[in-house]
C-alpha cells in the first residue's frame, strides 16, 4: 500500500482518547454531546472541547474524526450548520456522515473538510460507493455484512479508500437500515439511540408450531467479531483504516484492543505472521466479549456467527463444575484463576439466571494460593452469601468476568502524568564559528521547528562541541511528548556551545514543535448561511387541493396482487420472494390496465449486479428502487424510479438529491413521527413525496438467516436447501408478540413487526399540506382481507371517513389490533426493554 494502514480506536470520553494515543492508534472517532451521533448513550465531548481534543491528537501524531452520522430532520438543519462551521474551524480531520442531505450541506459549508461515509450509510458495493463519491465522499466505512473476498471485488472497481470493522460488537441488521428500536419503543438506531432489541430472547414459531430449540433462545445476537488474524488478508484486499467499535466501552477496552491490533499491523506489515497467543486473546475477552468470530469476513456461516445461547458479556470461559463442598466450588480449570477475579456461572437451567461474584480466595489441596492456578482442580471460595451454591451443578459452566490485575495494568497505560507513546523528532544542527547555531527539526506528527541563537558560536579552547554532545543534551525531552529519534550534524572550525545555552535551545524545540502543531490549515468556510443557499434551490412549494390523492398498493404475492388489480387500481408495486413470480405478475397488471412497479432488494453486493438486469426483462413500468446502486443503474438506462424509504429521507436537501438523479418519487423515511414527517412535507414540493400509511414495519434488516442457522443442517446459502421456502416463519418475543420472518431473493431475512402501523390519523394533514401520493403494504394477508383493506384507505383519502374511523375499523378487525408506532406523538422510549 501506498499509505501505510490506519488503526482507528473509539473514544467515548476523555480517559478513552488517552487509552487510544498510548497504545498505538494513529486514529480517533468520537461524538459530540450535541446529538447527531449514533452514539447517544456515550458520554461524548461538547463542541467548546474540540480545539482542545484536535490540539492534543496532533500534538501526538493521531488524526481525529467527528462522528454526524445520524438522520437529520429539516427543523435541526440550521443547528447542524454551526456545529459542522465549529467542527470545521477546529482542525477535525474528517467527519463521519449518514445522511445524504447533510454530506451537501457540509460540503457546501466547508469544502476543504473530508467526509467519510459512516457504515450507516450502507456501503456494500462499488456502484453504491460511486454515487457517494459523486456526493464528494473522501472514505468509506464498508459495511460489517461484507467478505474479505468481498472487499477486494470492490477495492478493484474503486479508488475510494475503504475503512473497515475490525473489533467489536456486530449488529445482527444492516447499520441504517434497522427500525426495530423506533418501531417497537420510539428510539431510533438512526438517531443514536438503539435499544439493541437483537440482544433479546425469541422463540421459533414454525408453521404454526412451537420449535423447542433446548438452550437457543438468543437467534437475532451475533458473537463478537475479532479479525486480528485476517488483518493480512485485510490489508490485500486493500482495506486502508482498521477500526475498533466501542465508543460505550471503557477506557480500559481502548487500551486493551488498541494495543493488540497494533501489535497485529505492525506484525503484518513487517512481514511476519499475524499471531496473538493465548494470554493476549483472553485479555482482548475480560475486556469485553460476548466470545470471539470473525463476523461475515470469511464469508457466511449462519451457525458460527450466531449460537444463540448467550447475548451479554460472557468473558473468558474458565472451567466447569466438578463439585460443591461446603462454601467452596470444586472447578476443573481451563484457564487462570485468582483471588480477586470476578466470576459468573452460566445461567440455570429453569431461566436462564446467572450468578456470579468475587472470588475471595483459590485453594488447592487445602492451600490458599497466592498465585493463578492455570491447570487441573482448584477450589474457590466466595463471600458471604454471594452465591446460591444449591442451584449449582456438576457441568456447569463458569466464566472470568473481570481480572483486576488486568485492568490495574491497562490503566496504567495511559493514566500516568508523562506521555508513554513518544512522538519521534529529527533534528539537523548547523554550528559554524561566527555564526549563530541553528537547529532545524521535523517531528513524526508533522510540527516544525527552527531555533537559532541569539549570538554567533566561538571557537573553542578546549572541548568543541561534538555530535554526540548535541544528542545528549538535545535529546534530554523529558516530560515532553518527543524523543529524539535521528540527529544530523554540521561542525565547522572548531565551534563551543555552552550547556546552558544547549538547554535554552532544548526549551525552545519543544515549544516550537508546540505551537507549530497547533497552526491549523486554512479551510475555505463559507460567510453566507450555507444551508439557506441550497434551500433557495428548492423549486417553489404549491399546494394544489384540485387534484385527488392516489392510493398504491405493494403485494408480497401473487394472489394479493390479483385481488389488489380486482378492486380497480391502475398502479401496483410487487415485492416477491421468487423473481421467477414477476413475469406472471407484470402479465397480469398489463392485461388489466395497471402499470406495475417491481422492488430491488435493499441491499446489491459486488456479485449481485446482474439481478438489476434480471428484474427489468420482466417489462415493469418501473422499479422502487432500494439503494443507492440501483438508483444510479435504472436512471442511467431511463427506466422511471421510485426512491423507497431504506433511502433515508429525513430531510428536504436528501429529497432533492433523489429527485436530480433521477428519482420520480421519493419514500418519506420510516424514522419519522407524525410531527417530523409533516415537517419534512412542509419543506419539500409536495409531488415529490409517497407516503406509507399502512404496512407491518420491517424491522431488522440482516445478513443473518435464522431459517439457515436453526432450521437447517447447512451453514449457508450454497447448502442450506432454502427452509425459507417451504416453511412459515415466525420469532415470538418476551410479551408473546409472533414476528413474521421474511427471506429475500439474497436470501436475508427481515423481521416485520406483528402489529400493523397505520397512519390513518395523519392522513388528512398531509393531504392539507398537498400531499398526493400514498401507499399501502401487505405482508400475509389473504386475498379476502385485500379488498375491505383498501377500500377503507381510499374512503379516507376521498375524506368520505375520518382517520380516527379507520383507526377504530382496523383495531376491531385485526387479531393482534394496530398501532400508531412511529407515528405515536408521545411514545415510552423504554417500552422495548
Amino acid at each position: 500500500m501506498s499509505v501505510k494502514p490506519e488503526l482507528l480506536a473509539p473514544a467515548g470520553d476523555w480517559d478513552c482518547v488517552r487509552a487510544a494515543i498510548e497504545n498505538g492508534a494513529d486514529a480517533i472517532y468520537f461524538g459530540l454531546d450535541t446529538g447527531f451521533n449514533a452514539r447517544a448513550r456515550a458520554t461524548n465531548f461538547a463542541p467548546d472541547d474540540l480545539p482542545e481534543v484536535m490540539a492534543l491528537l496532533h500534538q501526538r501524531g493521531l488524526r481525529g474524526y467527528v462522528t454526524f452520522n445520524t438522520l437529520v430532520f429539516p427543523s435541526e438543519l440550521p443547528q447542524a450548520e454551526v456545529l459542522i462551521r465549529q467542527i470545521a474551524a477546529s482542525g477535525v480531520d474528517a467527519v463521519l456522515v449518514q445522511d445524504l442531505g447533510l454530506v451537501r450541506l457540509i460540503r457546501a459549508i466547508c469544502p476543504d473538510l473530508p467526509i467519510h461515509a459512516s457504515t450507516q450509510m450502507t456501503m456494500t458495493s462499488a456502484e453504491c460507493i460511486a454515487a457517494a463519491e459523486q456526493l464528494g465522499v473522501e472514505r468509506v466505512v464498508l459495511a460489517r455484512e461484507l467478505s474479505v473476498s468481498e472487499i477486494g471485488d470492490i477495492n478493484k472497481l474503486t479508488s475510494m479508500p475503504l475503512e473497515a470493522f475490525v473489533h467489536g460488537a456486530l449488529c445482527v441488521a444492516y447499520s441504517g437500515q434497522c427500525l426495530t428500536s423506533e418501531s417497537l419503543g420510539g428510539r431510533s438506531a438512526n438517531r443514536g439511540q438503539c435499544a439493541q432489541a437483537c440482544r433479546l430472547p425469541y422463540e421459533l414459531i414454525c408453521d404454526g408450531e412451537h420449535i423447542d430449540l433446548g438452550d437457543q433462545k438468543y437467534l437475532l445476537s451475533p458473537q463478537d467479531l475479532a479479525a486480528y488474524a485476517l488483518i493480512p488478508e485485510l490489508l490485500a484486499a486493500g482495506v486502508c483504516s482498521f477500526k475498533i467499535e466501542g465508543r460505550l466501552k471503557t477506557a480500559e477496552y481502548v487500551a486493551n484492543i488498541t494495543r493488540h491490533y497494533r501489535q497485529a499491523i505492525d506484525a503484518a506489515l513487517a512481514g511476519r505472521s499475524v499471531e496473538l497467543g493465548p494470554d493476549a486473546v483472553r485479555e482482548m475477552e475480560l475486556s469485553f466479549s460476548r466470545g470471539f468470530s470473525p463476523g461475515w469476513l470469511n464469508g457466511c456461516d449462519h451457525k458460527m456467527l450466531v449460537p444463540a445461547k448467550s447475548s451479554t458479556k460472557r468473558g473468558v470461559f474458565v472451567g466447569t463444575v466438578k463439585d460443591v463442598r461446603g462454601q467452596r466450588v470444586e472447578i476443573i480449570l481451563a484457564s487462570p484463576l485468582a483471588a480477586g477475579d470476578g466470576v459468573v456461572f452460566e445461567g440455570d437451567r429453569a431461566n436462564n439466571r446467572e450468578q456470579g461474584g468475587r472470588i475471595y480466595g483459590v485453594f488447592r489441596n487445602g492451600q490458599r494460593q497466592q498465585q493463578p492456578v492455570s491447570i487441573g482442580l482448584a477450589e474457590i471460595e466466595f463471600g458471604r452469601d454471594s452465591i446460591h451454591f444449591e442451584d449449582l451443578w456438576p457441568g456447569q459452566q463458569l466464566w472470568k468476568t473481570d481480572d483486576p490485575q488486568l485492568t490495574k495494568r491497562l490503566r496504567e497505560s495511559f493514566s500516568g502524568p508523562d506521555p508513554i507513546r513518544k512522538v519521534l523528532l529529527e533534528l539537523n544542527v548547523v554550528a559554524r564559528v561566527g555564526e549563530p547555531l541553528l537547529v532545524q527539526g521535523r517531528a513524526a506528527s508533522g510540527a516544525l521547528c527552527e531555533v537559532r541563537t541569539d549570538t554567533p558560536l566561538e571557537e573553542a579552547r578546549k572541548h568543541a562541541l561534538t555530535a554526540d554532545v548535541l544528542r545528549e543534551q538535545l535529546g534530554r525531552l523529558g516530560g515532553s511528548v518527543y524523543e529524539l529519534s535521528n540527529l544530523s550534524a554540521e561542525l565547522v572550525d572548531n565551534p563551543m556551545v555552552p550547556l546552558s545555552v544547549l538547554g535554552k535551545v532544548r526549551h525552545e524545540i519543544v515549544r516550537q514543535l508546540d505551537e507549530s502543531i497547533r497552526k491549523l490549515q486554512p479551510r475555505r468556510i463559507s460567510e453566507d448561511s450555507a444551508l439557506a443557499a441550497l434551500r433557495s434551490t428548492l423549486p417553489l412549494r404549491t399546494v394544489d387541493l384540485s387534484m385527488s390523492p392516489t392510493l398504491r398498493v405493494l403485494c408480497r404475492t401473487l394472489p394479493q396482487l390479483e385481488a389488489t388489480l380486482d378492486v380497480g387500481l391502475n398502479s401496483v408495486l410487487v415485492d416477491f420472494q421468487d423473481i421467477r413470480e414477476y413475469r406472471e405478475a407484470v402479465a397480469s397488471a398489463h392485461q388489466r390496465g395497471a402499470k406495475i412497479w417491481i422492488a430491488t432488494p435493499r441491499i446489491q453486493k459486488p456479485d449481485e449486479a446482474p439481478l438489476f438486469r434480471a428484474l427489468l426483462k420482466h417489462g415493469a413500468d418501473g422499479i422502487l428502487v432500494r439503494n443507492m446502486a440501483g438508483l444510479l443503474h435504472y436512471v442511467s438506462l431511463g427506466v422511471p424510479v421510485i426512491a423507497d424509504f431504506s433511502l433515508n429521507v429525513a430531510n428536504e436537501l436528501t429529497a432533492q438529491y433523489l429527485i436530480e438523479q433521477g428519482a420520480r418519487r421519493v419514500t418519506a423515511s420510516y424514522d419519522l413521527n407524525s410531527e417530523q414527517l409533516l415537517e419534512l412535507v412542509s419543506a419539500t414540493p409536495p409531488d415529490w413525496m409517497e407516503v406509507v400509511i399502512h404496512q407491518h414495519m420491517p424491522m431488522f434488516h440482516m445478513e443473518h438467516c435464522v431459517f439457515c442457522s436453526v432450521l437447517s443442517p447447512g451453514t449457508n446459502k450454497s447448502n442450506c436447501g432454502r427452509p425459507c421456502d417451504r416453511h412459515d416463519v415466525k420469532l415470538r418475543d418476551r410479551i408473546g408478540m409472533d414476528h413474521p420472518l421474511k427471506a429475500d431473493v439474497g436470501c436475508r431475512n427481515t423481521l416485520f413487526n406483528a402489529v400493523p402501523q397505520s397512519a390513518a390519523e395523519v392522513v388528512p394533514s398531509l393531504i392539507d399540506q398537498g400531499v398526493k401520493n400514498f401507499r399501502i403494504e401487505f405482508l400475509d394477508h389473504p386475498p379476502a382481507q385485500v379488498a375491505p383493506l383498501i377500500a377503507m384507505y381510499q374512503e379516507l383519502l376521498a375524506g368520505r371517513v375520518t382517520g380516527r374511523d379507520v383507526w377504530t375499523k382496523l383495531k376491531a378487525s385485526n387479531r393482534v389490533g394496530v398501532t400508531r408506532g412511529t407515528f405515536e406523538e408521545r411514545r415510552n422510549p423504554l417500552a422495548i426493554l
